[in-house]
């Protein structure tokens, strides 16, 4: 300390001393001079004061700005450095995004080029194996009054013959199914990284990018309906003359097997130019509730039908059947046991022997032409019957047309009456709306029936829900309606399977009538509601209405739903049966 103050004062000294002798006169004696002298050495001293002021002013403030100054100079040029650091960091994770970007834009396309191979799949499908040509060959296992009906899909095509080529076209069929499913699988695949949390992808981007996979994208509705066929029918004119009759007989099944025989039955009364009789309600199902009947005749412009109770007025109530000529003859002719013979004559029917034409097996149809037909069955006698004819293959390509193989002027001669049409409408404006899917879910006695067959059609629960899903995703559908007659055990496992996108899709049932809903008021007026054949025939109209179907493979059931969708031209691309060329991944063992 002493040590810098007598530094300083040396300094000081210093410069007066310059100072001073800088600014002395020359030597005089006069006292005037040293009164000068004195004056400028006051003067001097202050002016060294004045400097040492603000010299020691200055170094405090050097000292000032530094202490002030330097942190904030730490600051910049730290933060500087994290500037650096930040922009180095943006640019690699603007290249990674642009990387992600390229990659992503390229899934995208590729998903996008893999629903167009996969529209191409489904086209080259329904060209060559159409959805709704099915074989209507079966086993037959009696129970008892009807029979349970293995039904077999199988596509012939015209002017083919043989069993080998038969199966070389199932083959052909199944590799097609095969592609199909793994086109599929692969799509899940690709779009799987979008779908997650992490990813800023909307469903928007989906639909614009992967095109036909999901919803409609570039303009493409991928569950878009079938294009129509009905104008490139090949038909027949049905011009019976109004004193020959046709008495239909069917026996086969349940309901749906029924309204296959009458299809079939009307089809052989064009060919023999005979009015059909509807069978009646003692005999057989009460078709009138379900049934328009006059709707038949006013899409032909003429009396083609008759029910049972027209036909006994013209009659006399004096019925005899004239000559039964049975297209089949093995088990039994006409497929008509010695119970239902005797049901017959109960209502006061008489008729003569049963004969065939020829050999004819119900478990090994033969294909049939409608010059065949015509040859074997044609007769002057006023009433005749052919038997159940369910199983009969005569011109399945004709039978199986949209519209069916008649001419006329509806889109098809077998539907719904009018109110369940109508009931069918309000239902699906009260709870489902415009775009839903219908499902029928067979479950009731069909384990067994599946397993035998060469692909069983029995499905685990998980396993149909995702087959389900995967169908949901494709339709874009926010609701499925079911139809069922699975237990409530199953239904509630398959519901909380139902789950797309962490959302789970409902599965809606008509529920029991009350009277506080008025969606079905029109049967309980009639007094139809509760029937069980009317509500079978409701459902199949809420699913023949649906956007998708997915329906039950083996179930005639499922086929009459297809029938009505591909006459009404709601079909869709999407329709399908449940996990279509899909094995069950667990199959029981036969007892």
């Amino acid at each position: 300390m002493d040590r810098d103050s007598s530094d300083d004062e040396e300094d000081s000294q210093t410069l007066i001393e310059q100072n001073d002798r800088k600014s002395q006169p020359l030597p005089t004696s006069s006292p005037q001079r040293r009164s000068s002298s004195t004056t400028l050495d006051i003067e001097s001293l202050g002016g060294s004061i004045r400097r040492r002021f603000f010299r020691d002013f200055n170094k405090r403030y050097y000292y000032f700005l530094l202490v002030i100054f330097l942190p904030l100079l730490i600051v910049v040029v730290v933060f500087s450095a994290d500037v650096r650091n930040l922009f180095s960091a943006n640019i690699s994770a603007l290249r990674l995004d642009s990387v992600t970007d390229r990659m992503r834009e390229a899934e995208l396309q590729a998903l996008y080029l893999l629903g167009q191979q996969q529209v191409s799949l489904f086209s080259l499908l329904n060209q060559s194996f159409p959805f709704h040509s099915n074989n209507y060959n079966s086993t037959i296992s009696n129970s008892n009054s009807n029979s349970s009906v293995n039904y077999n899909s199988t596509f012939v095509f015209n002017n083919f013959e043989g069993e080998s080529l038969k199966f070389k076209i199932e083959d052909l069929r199944s590799a097609l199914l095969n592609q199909i499913s793994l086109n599929k699988q692969i799509q899940q695949v690709l779009l799987s990284p979008h779908k997650s949390g992490s990813a800023n992808v909307s469903s928007s981007d989906f639909d614009n990018a992967a095109g036909p996979f999901v919803g409609s994208g570039f303009g493409y509705d991928r569950c878009r309906k079938v294009q129509s066929r009905f104008l490139e029918r090949k038909t027949i004119e049905w011009k019976p003359r109004s004193d020959k009759f046709l008495f239909a007989i069917c026996l086969s099944g349940q309901m749906s097997n029924h309204l296959i025989c009458l299809e079939k039955h009307m089809f052989f009364a064009a060919l023999l130019n005979r009015v059909l009789v509807m069978p009646s309600s003692k005999f057989d199902y009460q078709y009138s509730r379900v049934l328009d009947i006059d709707h038949i005749n006013q899409c032909l412009g003429r009396k083609v039908v008759v029910t049972f109770e027209e036909f006994a007025q013209m009659r006399k109530n004096h019925i005899h059947i004239d000559r039964f000529i049975c297209y089949f003859s093995s088990p039994t002719h006409c497929y008509v046991d010695e119970e239902h013979i005797k049901k017959l004559k109960v209502l006061g029917i008489s008729m003569g022997k049963l004969e065939s034409p020829w050999k004819e097996d119900v478990k090994k149809p033969n294909k049939k032409t409608v010059e065949d037909v015509q040859t074997k069955f044609t007769s002057n006698d006023d009433v005749i019957a052919i038997g159940d004819v369910f199983f009969a293959d005569l011109e399945k390509e004709r039978v199986l047309q949209p519209g069916g193989p008649l001419a006329h002027k509806c889109k098809t001669l077998i539907e719904p009456s009018r109110r369940i049409i109508l009931t069918a409408q309000r239902f699906i404006q009260t709870f489902l709306g415009k775009d839903f899917i219908a499902l029928h879910f067979r479950r009731h006695g069909f384990l067994k029936f599946c397993n035998v067959k060469k692909q069983s059609c029995f499905y685990p629960i998980p396993q149909a829900a995702d087959c389900i899903v995967r169908v949901v995703e494709m339709a874009n559908a926010p609701v499925i309606y079911l139809s069922t007659d699975a237990a409530e055990s199953e239904t509630d496992l398959l519901q909380s399977l139902i789950v797309l996108n962490g959302k789970i899709v409902p599965l809606v049932r008509r529920p029991s009538h009350t009277s506080v809903e008025k969606w079905d008021a029109l049967l309980s007026r009639h007094g139809i509601e509760g029937d069980s054949q009317v509500e079978a025939m409701l459902d199949k109209t809420i699913c023949a209405m649906s956007s998708v179907f997915i329906g039950a493979s083996g179930s005639t059931f499922t086929e009459d739903i297809l029938r009505l969708r591909k006459d009404w031209e709601s079909a869709s691309l999407c329709d399908e049966y449940l996990c279509q060329g899909e094995s069950p991944n667990y199959i029981a063992e036969d007892e």
